[in-house]
């Protein structure tokens, strides 16, 4: 391995590391006051700068294009009252650190992540499980499930997985 690809896996795995953080108190926050803030958004933006900066990949069009697409159908569901500003604002910045190619995978993932936290949830609490799916997913004065923990999980996984190099399906190369 050269000095430079020594520097750029340094770089990426430091862009990894901090974006589990902010995504980690993200998902926190999430849990605890059901907002995402504003300032973790924006930082997973400036990180996606440095992350295009070193990432072997060509980011171009596609990524900014898997950001436009994420926000407009997340914002549909946020019009919608399926999930809150925050989670559509979160879901399309960490977007752009897959492209277009794992968008889907993402959403999968995510979606499937957040059925395991809803579900968690009414095991934790079947009294107020049943309030929420009476009330239609609004139980606990308008507090749903914190999506926040589910994009924070699989979007940390496929970070992870491209600052590690796996050959991820939807990544050229």
């Amino acid at each position: 391995m050269t000095i430079p690809e020594i520097v750029r896996q340094g770089a990426l795995l430091g862009i990894a590391t901090l974006l589990t953080a902010v995504l980690a108190y993200a998902a926190v926050n999430d849990v605890r006051e059901r907002k995402i803030p504003n300032w973790t958004v924006l930082t997973c933006l400036g990180l996606f700068v440095a992350w295009a900066v070193f990432h072997p990949l060509n980011w171009d069009l596609w990524a900014l294009g898997a950001g436009v697409v994420a926000f407009l159908i997340t914002f549909g569901l946020y019009m919608g009252g399926v999930i809150g500003a925050g989670d559509s604002k979160l879901f399309a910045a960490v977007a752009l650190f897959t492209g277009m190619g794992q968008l889907a995978i993402l959403a999968l993932a995510t979606a499937v992540i957040g059925g395991v936290v809803a579900i968690a949830g009414f095991l934790i609490r079947p009294t107020r499980g049943l309030v929420m799916l009476k009330m239609r997913g609004r139980g606990d004065f308008g507090r749903g499930v914190p999506y926040g923990v589910a994009i924070a999980l699989a979007s940390g996984a496929l970070v992870w997985a491209a600052a590690l190099g796996a050959h991820l399906p939807g990544y050229p190369g």
